[in-house]
């Protein structure tokens, strides 16, 4: 049976406290190995990919939509609790609207080799600090037949809250992983096949229509960091630096737009994923 809270000081709830600290989940959630799925679809998504839930927080009328997912967690011996809004917002910081909170740890990543295996198309987050930013790089992602995402040290976590929810759960769902160290994994890159490519403004940079003509058949490319763009070491590294034709007097994109420019433009022809 559902578990019911009344007060926000209950100890079995501390998976779910001040979710709207950013400093703080950016510190405990590596550590703890654990991440919050918000939301019906956000939390199917994660299961649908393996993810184990620790535990369920919902308001009541959640129990009954939500009820198969209350049965097997119950079958499976992990706690859902059931609180009033007052109560919930009062534990996590904020008004629960999208019907349910899930505590899931976290899965192990991949190595960079084992991840990139069989990729043709990569994108690189090099010290990408907005979340919001990171989920929608995830989304595009999706939608326009990235392979994987990799994310290097310095990066926004693309299992916080608020990435996963930009990214409609699409975090779960892209292949991902950590590389470093950074920018070193540039070289781990090309050793094993890639053409690594960054975007940035360069007097030498390419066109990307003129790489879009005639692409690399494996290619990474780099996305910076949104106030200072790809340090000097990374454009140092890299086999060609890459550039967004432009008009109206804008020189560039926020960095999850100009991802899914660049993506678009340099997909892949289509294959079986």
């Amino acid at each position: 049976m559902p578990i019911a809270i009344t007060s926000a000081d209950d100890d079995r709830l501390t998976d779910y406290v001040s979710l709207t600290d950013v400093a703080l989940r950016r510190r405990t959630e590596p550590e703890r190995g654990l991440y919050i799925a918000e939301s019906e679809k956000v939390i199917r998504r994660a299961l649908q990919a393996g993810h184990r839930p620790r535990s369920y927080l919902m308001a009541q009328r959640w129990v009954t939509d939500l009820a198969d997912l209350v049965a097997a967690a119950e079958d499976d011996g992990i706690p859902v609790f059931v609180g009033e809004h007052d109560v919930i917002e009062q534990l996590t910081g904020f008004h629960l609207h999208r019907g349910a909170l899930a505590s899931m740890q976290r899965p192990v990543l991949p190595t960079v080799d084992a991840l990139v295996a069989d990729a043709r198309r990569v994108l690189v987050l090099e010290d990408i600090v907005d979340h919001t930013n990171v989920g929608a790089v995830f989304r595009s992602a999706a939608a326009l037949g990235v392979d994987a995402v990799l994310v290097t040290p310095r990066c926004a976590d693309p299992l916080y809250r608020r990435s996963i929810r930009v990214s409609m759960g699409t975090v779960f769902q892209v292949p991902w992983t950590r590389i470093a160290p950074w920018p070193g994994g540039i070289a781990d890159l090309q050793r094993i096949g890639f053409t690594v490519a960054t975007l940035a403004l360069a007097d030498d940079a390419v066109s990307l229509d003129e790489l879009a003509a005639n692409p690399p058949g494996r290619l990474a490319l780099v996305l910076g960091t949104e106030g200072d763009g790809l340090s000097h070491h990374t454009l140092d590294a890299a086999d060609l630096t890459v550039t967004i034709p432009m008009a109206g007097g804008v020189d560039s994109l926020n960095v999850a737009a100009a991802g899914a420019v660049a993506a678009w433009a340099l997909r892949p022809p289509q294959r079986d994923r």
